[in-house]
C-alpha cells in the first residue's frame, strides 16, 4: 500500500455532469457544449477543451426516453384518478407533454453524457489534458 499511487481527480464528475445538464462546458462551465440543438461544438469557445472525443449516441435517447416515460406515467395516473378528462383530452394533451418534455431534455441528457465521459477520461476525453 506505501507504493500505491493516489492520483488527485481533477475532473469531479458531480460538477462536470451539472454543467452538461446545463448545456454548458464541462471544462470551465461558460462556453455552450452545443452549436446547435445536438451538435456538439468541436472545441469550448471559451477554453479550447477539445469537446470532439464525445461517443453519445444512443445514451442521451434512452434516457430522455425512460425520464419522459416515467414523469408521464404518473401524470396519466393523476390526470384520470384527479379529473377522468375525454379520452381524446388525455390524448392530446399528453402528446404535447410528452413531445415538450422531450425536447427540452434531450440535449441536457446528451450534455450530461458528454460531461460524464469527459469527467471519467473515456474515448479519448484523457489524452488532451
Amino acid at each position: 500500500m506505501a507504493n500505491a499511487e493516489f492520483q488527485i481527480d481533477d475532473r469531479p464528475t458531480k460538477p462536470a455532469v451539472m454543467r452538461g445538464l446545463q448545456c454548458k462546458c464541462p471544462n470551465c462551465g461558460e462556453g455552450n457544449l452545443f452549436t446547435r440543438y445536438l451538435r456538439v461544438a468541436d472545441n469550448c469557445p471559451q477554453c479550447d477543451e477539445a469537446l470532439f472525443h464525445h461517443r453519445a449516441d444512443d445514451g442521451p435517447a434512452y434516457l430522455t426516453i425512460l425520464l419522459v416515460a416515467h414523469i408521464l406515467g404518473f401524470v396519466i395516473h393523476f390526470m384520470w384518478v384527479q379529473f377522468r378528462p375525454e379520452p381524446w383530452v388525455m390524448a392530446t394533451s399528453l402528446t404535447i407533454g410528452a413531445v415538450a418534455l422531450s425536447l427540452f431534455l434531450l440535449p441536457r441528457m446528451k450534455g450530461m453524457v458528454v460531461a460524464i465521459q469527459w469527467s471519467r477520461r473515456m474515448h479519448g476525453f484523457g489524452h488532451n489534458g
